[in-house]
């Protein structure tokens, strides 16, 4: 996996931090570089951290599967990416966030006014952290078995979820919640092709 494909992996993982991030964005009043970086660190740290704990675990069988690497690296990738692209699609409110009415949808909330504002306590934040980290799980189980060299790969990771994550924060409060499914469904999609493409070289119909 080379440069430009580790870098679309850190993004597709970064998205569901991004629409997370997005939401709790909607529901402040106003947005300071604190609360961005409250977000940035808490998801950045989770989503390096995560995938290093699947390289480890998986690390120690990689050797006895070596037969089956790109396969296993395609069915994790594609289902992770599935899974956010189908995400994408369902009408269901902010996880932070109470909603004013029983109606309310990510596509059709009320004014700011009347939601209440994303809490920055950690017993909020570790939860919605470790929500969003679980697919970086198993790509790092996926990087196991490419062995692929796994301190760029985290910090990487870390890093572009660190900064769209505060990015999220910002443009949820500016635009709403607009760009949010629109996120997912990049990310479900950027993972889905980075699956296909290993598998592609791996049977030698494309060129690595």
């Amino acid at each position: 996996m080379g440069f430009i494909e580790l870098f679309l992996t850190a993004v597709g993982l970064s998205m569901d931090a991004f629409a997370v991030s997005a939401c709790a964005g909607l529901t402040m009043p106003k947005v300071t570089w604190k609360k961005m970086l409250v977000f940035g660190l808490y998801f950045g740290g989770f989503q390096a951290v995560m995938p290093l704990i699947g390289y480890l675990l998986a690390s120690q069988f990689a050797d006895k599967i070596i037969a089956l690497d790109h396969w296993i690296a395609f069915v994790l990738l594609g289902f992770i990416g599935a899974k956010m692209f189908l995400d994408s699609f369902k009408q269901e409110g902010c996880k932070d966030r109470k909603c004013p009415r029983e109606t309310c949808s990510d596509r059709d909330c009320p004014g700011k006014p009347d939601m209440e504002e994303a809490s920055l306590k950690p017993s909020k934040m570790l939860p919605l952290a470790l929500a969003t980290s679980i697919d970086a799980l198993a790509v790092g189980v996926s990087f196991a078995f490419l062995g692929i060299s796994i301190l760029p790969a985290v910090l990487s990771i870390g890093v572009i979820t660190f900064a769209l994550s505060m990015l999220g924060v910002k443009t949820g409060n500016i635009f709403g919640l607009r760009f949010k499914s629109k996120a997912e469904m990049a990310g479900g999609l950027i993972l889905i092709a980075l699956g296909a493409k290993i598998l592609l070289e791996h049977l030698g119909i494309i060129n690595s």
